[in-house]
């Protein structure tokens, strides 16, 4: 994998799952920033009127996004953690 960049498959994974939920797919844009030796946080910005998608209802969907880029991360050793911005 030393070709790939950190996070790579984080970015992947969180902007497929993302891209799939909201009416606007081209607004998604996910930033994948380093936070340390071994942890990333994947930064999601959404069209406005999509935000609540990627939310869910008391945060379900979102959680479920969490732990589906944790599960990719876990890939490349990484520690995972997805900020939803406005």
């Amino acid at each position: 994998m030393a070709d790939a960049k950190r996070g790579d498959i984080v970015d992947r994974v969180v902007r497929y799952v993302a891209e799939a939920i909201v009416d606007d797919a081209s607004s998604v844009v996910v930033e994948i920033v380093a936070d340390g030796e071994d942890a990333v946080v994947a930064e999601v910005r959404t069209a406005k009127s999509d935000m609540g998608r990627v939310s869910g209802r008391r945060g379900r969907v979102a959680r479920a996004i969490r732990n589906v880029a944790s599960a990719a991360g876990d890939e490349e050793g990484l520690n995972v953690e997805v900020d939803f911005l406005d």
